[in-house]
């Protein structure tokens, strides 16, 4: 009878939380906030949000070693992609080094539907 809860214990998995456009953007203006864009330099260039201080591509095999050389743990990293994918398995990784990570759901898509604007 009380398995299921013993092994619900030992199966909990580092954790980060997905948040829509305006508590995100509300986290991204903190002091103690890192906004990191993790999509392709391409994407980058096209645009991205006003507070990302990077780019790290999430996609590439070296992205937690990159990510852990240039992010301090003491900040909370807020991260984001097109739509959301990348960004929450870019956010499952950090989480499991041991960063706080706030992750935008629906990506940048969901930022420039809701009428906030991007820098090139």
């Amino acid at each position: 009878m009380f398995l299921p809860f013993l092994f619900a214990g030992c199966s909990a998995e580092p954790s980060f939380k997905s948040v829509g456009v305006e508590e995100f953007s509300a986290i991204a203006e903190k002091e103690n906030t890192i906004v990191v864009d993790v999509r392709r330099a391409d994407e980058w260039a096209e645009g991205h949000l006003e507070s990302a201080t990077c780019n790290i591509d999430a996609l590439q095999e070296d992205f937690t070693d990159k990510a852990k050389a240039i992010l301090p743990k003491d900040k909370t990293i807020a991260i984001y992609c097109r739509s959301g994918r990348r960004s929450k398995a870019a956010a499952t990784q950090l989480a499991e080094q041991g960063f706080e990570v706030v992750e935008l759901d629906g990506g940048i898509i969901s930022w420039q539907e809701s009428g906030k604007g991007v820098v090139k």
